[in-house]
């Protein structure tokens, strides 16, 4: 029987976690503090930001949404960053993507410090995951999340084949990191890799990011493989749907996360987490 992993249910025991977290900081008088920077008025950032800013609040999360415009030079939006590097009540510092054209978003990046990067995205903690060195930094939240999700599954997953489909570095390369640090053999696939689906049909676990809508198809899977969509595209009626063919692919595999409702709800979970991490790690 295939489980589908409820990511609104497993997010909402993460924010129970946080929220209790975040009530014992209180009591002796610290409260943890998001700072997120949105520059332009992209429609799919504002919703985002809405739901981070949203579910912070929730949380009694100290949260600072600052909204730029995208005429803002890389000079000024630097200057911003270094103002909330320098506050003490700021704990996490998230940059929306994408900037608008002409910022550069690596530069933006690299400016966060590192022990504010809630996102984990600065190349120094980026390094640390991939080195799988010991000690306290924020890992990205999405990968971190889909992390939860499969040790929420009590299945073995050391000595086993994952595979991942994309290569960027918020999903495809750091998840695929966190997954040989969980000692899995590990595979990382793209858009260039040939014989797709003969690769996909040998993971145990196959986590797909990719933003191609129901790319993956029941034939390329593993019977009782374990299948991570982290897709959020529409389909040709405009419903949202992920990368894999939830219908034809649920049957055949062992758990799958559903889109909406899978991976999302724990990427926004594991960002208010992580930042409470930040607060206590700043201590």
């Amino acid at each position: 029987m295939t489980t589908i992993i409820d990511g609104k249910q497993l997010a909402k025991q993460v924010n129970a976690a946080t929220k209790e977290r975040v009530t014992q900081l209180g009591q002796r008088g610290i409260v943890p503090g998001l700072a997120v920077i949105m520059v332009g008025e992209d429609p799919a950032s504002a919703i985002y930001v809405r739901n981070k800013h949203r579910k912070a609040t929730q949380l009694g999360i100290k949260s600072i949404v600052r909204e730029l415009p995208a005429t803002i030079t890389q000079a000024e939006l630097l200057a911003v960053v270094q103002d909330y590097n320098q506050d003490p009540s700021i704990h996490g510092i998230l940059v929306q993507s994408p900037l608008p054209t002409g910022l550069d978003e690596r530069g933006i990046v690299a400016a966060i410090d590192p022990a504010k990067d809630v996102d984990g995205f600065h190349p120094l903690n980026v390094g640390k995951t991939f080195a799988n060195l010991p000690g306290n930094y924020p890992v990205s939240c999405t990968p971190r999340g889909i992390m939860t999700m499969l040790r929420s599954l009590n299945v073995p997953l050391k000595g086993k084949h994952a595979v991942v489909v994309g290569r960027s570095m918020i999903v495809g390369r750091p998840m695929g990191a966190l997954l040989l640090n969980a000692d899995m053999s590990m595979t990382i696939t793209h858009q260039y890799s040939e014989r797709l689906s003969d690769i996909t049909k040998t993971a145990d676990v196959l986590v797909v990011a990719t933003g191609v809508a129901h790319l993956i198809k029941a034939a390329d899977v593993k019977p009782g493989a374990i299948v991570i969509d982290v897709g959020m595209d529409r389909d040709e009626d405009g419903k949202l749907t992920g990368d894999v063919d939830f219908d034809g692919v649920f049957a055949k595999v062992g758990a799958i996360s559903p889109v909406p409702g899978g991976v999302g709800p724990m990427t926004i979970a594991t960002l208010m987490q992580q930042t409470v991490d930040l607060c206590e790690w700043s201590e």
